[in-house]
Order: structure tokens, then sequence, then C-alpha cells
């Protein structure tokens, strides 16, 4: 790998600053630290300061990274697992949010375009209960109010996504937003394998590079925690190495999925819609979330 791949997800970005620099060098501006969550493996980057920031071309933030093993595989219980370890590092991302102040979430990304699909995946999978706990206070007291919204993209809509973000804010006025998209990662170790979390943000299409109108605190007056993951791989990966520029420059044009990711995309959506659900409403039970959405 080089620093010429493309990748959204903090922990490669600092493998890669890693290998380029040498492993003795130290990193400056970034710690890093190891553990677990319900049995799978949970990395957490922040990116302290300018120093962080210019090696890993990221905003200064907490980054989290859960590894999603056994998911692809369907093994027994890993679902339940994966959306509780989603929910409980969303959890300590949200800090002291009061139980009752209201939360945005939005699904970025093209329906149209199953690799894009994570974002509008979610949303489809969000328990939206603002109007409820506003209609009918004494049924839904225990609830926290969320409201949720699937914006679509620039070429469809004719309205950047971010625009279309703040409109609702400014109406709303929520306490927090939590936006979930696709992401870029760069090795096919992580692909459809991991869900990122971060309290800096997001720039939609930043990883392909097309980067939007960015979620952040910044533009929309409010904190944003973004959740996504990787869908695609940057294809330089895949040529890394080669003498040959040729493969090498055509390497570079490639963004690669996995064949078989309609299904990848919907479970990993469900994986981070039930995990936003269990965090945003601690009081239910994964399996009270099933009944609700079914």
């Amino acid at each position: 790998m080089n620093s010429m791949i493309r990748t959204d997800l903090a922990l490669e970005a600092r493998q890669l600053w890693q290998e380029s620099a040498g492993r003795t060098t130290k990193l400056e501006g970034v710690r890093a630290r190891e553990g677990e969550r319900f049995g799978l493996p949970v990395t957490v980057v922040e990116v302290l300061d300018e120093r962080g920031e210019q090696a890993l071309h990221k905003a200064k933030g907490t980054y989290v990274t859960v590894e999603l093993e056994g998911l692809a595989r369907r093994e027994k219980d890993v679902f339940a697992r994966s959306a509780r370890a989603v929910a409980e590092q969303l959890t300590e991302l949200m800090g002291e949010l009061p139980p009752a102040a209201c939360v945005l979430a939005v699904g970025l990304g093209n329906r149209a375009i199953t690799p894009d699909r994570i974002g509008p995946g979610v949303y489809d999978h969000l328990l939206v209960t603002r109007h409820l706990v506003e209609q009918l206070p004494g049924q839904f007291q225990g609830f926290r109010p969320v409201a949720a919204l699937a914006p679509g993209v620039l070429g469809t809509t004719g309205m950047e996504s971010g625009e279309t973000v703040k409109a609702v804010c400014d109406a709303l006025h929520p306490a927090l937003v939590i936006a979930a998209d696709a992401l870029v990662c760069g090795g096919t170790d992580r692909l459809c394998r991991t869900v990122q979390l971060t309290d800096a943000g997001i720039a939609p299409g930043s990883g392909v590079g097309n980067r939007r109108w960015a979620l952040n605190r910044e533009n929309l007056g409010v904190p944003v925690i973004a959740i996504g993951a990787p869908t695609v791989m940057d294809g330089a990966a895949l040529t890394a190495g080669l003498k040959d520029e040729a493969s090498s420059r055509a390497g570079r044009e490639l963004l690669v999925t996995p064949r078989d990711i309609d299904s990848r995309a919907a479970d990993l959506a469900k994986v981070i819609g039930y995990g936003i659900n269990l965090a945003l409403q601690p009081g239910l039970e994964l399996e009270e979330l099933e009944l609700l959405l079914s």
C-alpha cells in the first residue's frame, strides 16, 4: 500500500502513513487504542490537532472502527452482536445527550446505485418517533424524539444533501445529527467488513473524489456523528507495487466492489440502522425493535 490509496477509514490512513514513514517513526497528533465489544475487534483513532489532520487527511475528532467478523458468513448471533457493538460505540460518542433531546438521523447516498445504498438502507430501518412523542406523549413518554431524512443526491434532486439537512435542522432544531453513508476503503480485509463512527462529521463523496457540502458542526450548527461502512475499495490498492505504469494508472481509476454487494449492503445497512435505534432508545431490546419495525 502507499499514500496514494484513497480511504475514508482513519484506521487505514494511519496504517498507510506508518508504512510510508517507517515503523519506528512516531505519528504526531494521533493517538490510537484497540479493544473489543461483544467479541468484535474495535480500534479507536483520535486525531488530536493539526499535525494529525495533515498526516491522515482527516478532520480533528475521534474515529471508531468496529470490525464485523462473521457478518458476511451470517454466523449465529453475529447480527445482534454487531448492532449492539455499534450502539455502544455510538452511545459513547453521543456523550451526555438528554433523553428528551431530539435527534435527526440522515441517510446519505443514492438508492439507485447499490454500493451507495447504505444511507438510504439505514433510513429504512430507523425507528422514527418525533411525531409520536409530540402527538401521544402519554403512550410514548419513554421514547426519544427521532426524525429521519433521506435527502437523495444532487443529480436527482438539484439540491446538495447538506443544504437539505441544514434546512431541516433550522426547522427542527435537533440536538444532534447522525449521518449514515457508504465509505471507501483501501484493502479487501475491510471491504464490507467494518463500520466506522466519528464525531468529526462527513463530507459526502470525499472518498471517491467528489467531495460535497460537509455535514459538520460548523455548517449545521449542531454536533454531527457520521456512521458508514466501506462498500467500495480503491483499485489502486490492487495495483500497488506493479512496475507497469499503465496498469498502476488504470488501477487508480477504478473502484472495486464485491459481486454480492446487494446482500452485503443490505446487511450493513440493517446493522447500522439497528445500532442507531438501540443507542437512541436504550430502553428497547433488539427483539422489541424487530416488532416495532416489522
